[in-house]
């Protein structure tokens, strides 16, 4: 059985599933393997334009490291590359969703931390558990940017469980749906974004990152920079000629 299964299920969009539900889809050597793989070939190739990562079954989007794993390697400080983090350890430039499904922790939780949106079910659960283990979340920096820094400093400290409503107040999550729904609902919202120019897209994701990232004076030239092939692009001038001829855009990504 492969640990992470890459499916096409709407044009422009790919869906990413870790298929390991009896080890509650854990980030063990086979799936993070596997990851690395499944986000390089989705960045590499030009008809994907978005991408869900999503967790088999409905028990465990991700429930983080395998533990025991670890006790058997005795690992201590992980590499830097051990993990797929998006934006760290692997660059994809295209817009990713995570699609959540029972719980998110630790591990789990950062792999849809590292995902631009996030779609739960009403079932999801976010923890970073780290604290209840005496193992370290420093890839929880980014969390400022996301959600408010009292909330930030409760959940890793704390260990405890966001429900997917809580999730979703602060801030963390886009959408919340029935678990019956999930994909459908990122699918959705993938399509959503696939129907939209792919520079315009690519260079909302990078305009969001320079935002957080920068200051703002520092951040206006650098996305006025970043825009600017953009503007000049074919597609930006097929955009107002569909519209004037009352069709669909054909995007071609130059």
């Amino acid at each position: 059985m492969d640990a992470i299964l890459f499916e096409t299920p709407a044009e422009g969009v790919a869906l990413i599933t870790i298929n390991r539900p009896e080890r509650r889809n854990s980030l063990g050597k086979e799936v993070r393997e596997g990851l690395f793989a499944a986000w390089e070939r989705f960045e590499r190739d030009p008809a994907l334009q978005v991408a869900i990562l999503t967790g088999a079954g409905d028990k465990a989007f991700c429930a983080g490291g395998d533990l025991k794993e670890m006790a058997e390697t005795v690992l201590e400080v992980p590499p830097l590359d051990m993990f797929p983090i998006l934006g760290q350890s692997i660059e994809v430039t295209k817009p990713t969703i995570a699609a959540v499904n029972g719980v998110a922790f630790a591990g789990g939780w950062l792999m849809a931390q590292g995902c631009d949106l996030c779609v739960a079910s009403h079932n999801a659960q976010f923890a970073v558990t780290e604290a209840k283990v005496g193992r370290g979340s420093p890839w929880a920096v980014p969390l400022i940017t996301m959600i408010p820094q009292r909330i930030m400093m409760e959940v890793l400290m704390t260990g405890r469980a966001l429900s997917a409503q809580r999730a979703y107040e602060v801030g963390l999550v886009n959408r919340v749906v029935e678990p019956d729904q999930l994909i459908r609902a990122a699918l959705e919202l993938a399509k959503e974004i696939a129907a939209n120019a792919p520079l315009s897209v690519r260079a909302a994701k990078e305009t969001v990152r320079l935002a957080t990232e920068m200051g703002q004076s520092a951040a206006l030239r650098a996305a006025r920079h970043l825009w600017h092939p953009v503007y000049t692009s074919d597609d930006a001038k097929e955009g107002p000629r569909a519209f004037a001829e009352k069709r669909a855009p054909v995007w071609q990504g130059r």
